[in-house]
């Protein structure tokens, strides 16, 4: 864990290397996925099942590529009733939060009489990755699935690993309940192929969203093109905003749970107050002699963690717009004012009593959110990723007399001889119209 300190001389340097770390870490996986890509291209299903047999040691055929219904409802009979009741409070707060966002269409007329506006439409189907083994998460699946849903998709196929031919119940549950349609036991970059080009078992979709490892973030990034995607996620990543007025444990306890994820995860504490840095630092390493996952949170702590003092909050706030963090707390007395100077962020929490682990699961907004600083000019999951805008116009004779001949200019300036006779020959018609009136 790195301790850093804003008036020391060589803060600048520090906090750079703090930012590019985890970039020099990442494993180049192009190669492998690309030969990946071409043979699920090439030979469909008998690619599809080659590679998941290898990698999931199983012994898959294409007649059983996808999970029957009775399979799915016999796994979500194992859930406990009140795992299930848990499930549904998460799914109605993320289908009442994506409804919300759902967009209006616009229309009006404008002063030269043409018709303008725009309207959305869903896309017609996505394709769903879900981490299986484990990393196997039943919140991703209401997360990618609801807005999808909510948005008017018609066909949401998803593509969940099943290591040594195991499902995993809740994560069938969620699928359910989120109404997707069709369930496929496929995963990596095998799965990301046969959405985005189809087998004779697994149509191709418009879109491919959901988390994965570095294989799937990578194919996604190839078949990018071919289909659209989410985003190319990296490592989960909080950074929070701490005064001495917490309870050390509890901003512990928030770091940790980012830092379980995964071993390139990241979490950074700014504060103001050097003894809340110690008293967290010290409750850190208390939380992972018990911690069930402290292995994985020890290794993300020690790499990448990092405690920074500032000077005050105005400085915290300007260098977690350098940061441009997946999430971001705010556990101070007074968070408006740190709130309105933030820009960039994928998710802000706001307050003591709402710690990320709220966003993760029953919060309404969707936690699929933009990693490794590109919350600087990109946004979380959300219906918008489901639908696509269409603009039109409509024009009537006399507006055409109106806004025709700039157009005629502009492209006889451009040297686009048909794009002006387009216009002008039916300027001259009107002309010709009129004069015989």
């Amino acid at each position: 864990m790195k301790r850093l300190d804003t008036t020391r001389t060589d803060f600048d340097t520090e906090f750079r290397k703090l930012l590019a770390e985890r970039d020099s870490d990442t494993a180049r996986v192009d190669g492998p996925v690309t030969e990946i890509l071409a043979a699920v291209r090439a030979r469909g299903d008998e690619a599809l099942c080659e590679f998941t047999n290898r990698f999931d040691r199983t012994d898959v055929t294409p007649d059983r590529l996808r999970i029957t219904p009775d399979e799915i409802e016999a796994a979500c009979a194992e859930v406990a009733p009140e795992l299930l009741d848990s499930l549904e409070v998460a799914a109605s707060r993320i289908e009442s939060f994506h409804k919300a966002q759902m967009p209006e269409g616009l229309r009006y007329v404008d002063q030269a009489g043409v018709t303008l506006g725009m309207r959305w439409t869903a896309l017609d189907s996505v394709g769903l990755y879900v981490p299986g083994g484990k990393a196997a998460y039943p919140s991703s699946v209401l997360m990618n699935a609801i807005p999808a849903r909510v948005a008017g998709v018609k066909r949401i196929a998803m593509c969940v690993p099943t290591p040594d031919g195991a499902l995993n119940p809740l994560v069938l549950a969620a699928a359910r309940r989120s109404g997707v349609s069709e369930i496929y036991r496929v995963g990596g970059a095998q799965a990301v192929a046969a959405m985005a080009y189809g087998t004779a078992t697994i149509a191709p979709v418009d879109r491919v969203v959901g988390p994965g490892n570095a294989y799937v973030a990578e194919a996604k990034r190839q078949v990018f093109g071919t289909v659209g995607i989410d985003s190319i996620a990296g490592p989960s990543e909080v950074v929070v905003i701490a005064d001495g007025n917490n309870d050390p444990r509890a901003i512990a306890l928030d770091l940790l749970a980012q830092a379980e994820h995964d071993p390139m995860a990241q979490s950074i504490l700014i504060t103001p107050d050097t003894a809340m840095a110690e008293k967290v630092e010290r409750a850190v390493a208390t939380e992972l002699e018990t911690l069930p996952r402290a292995e994985i949170a020890r290794t993300s702590w020690d790499a990448h963690g990092a405690i920074v003092i500032v000077r005050d909050l105005d400085e915290a706030a300007d260098l977690v717009n350098t940061i441009a963090p997946e999430h971001l707390e705010l556990m101070i007395d007074n968070p408006a004012p740190v709130f309105e100077r933030v820009r960039h962020a994928g998710a802000i929490f706001v307050g003591r009593y709402c710690p990320e682990a709220i966003g993760d699961y029953v919060g309404g907004p969707n936690h699929v959110l933009p990693t490794s600083r590109t919350a600087r000019f990109s946004s979380g999951l959300s219906v918008f990723d489901f639908i696509k805008r269409t603009t039109f116009i409509e024009a009537q004779a006399e507006s055409l007399r109106e806004i025709g001949p700039a157009a005629v200019s502009l492209a006889q300036a451009e040297g686009l001889d048909a794009h002006a006779l387009s216009v002008s020959v039916r300027l001259a018609a009107l002309d010709g119209a009129h004069n015989e009136t």
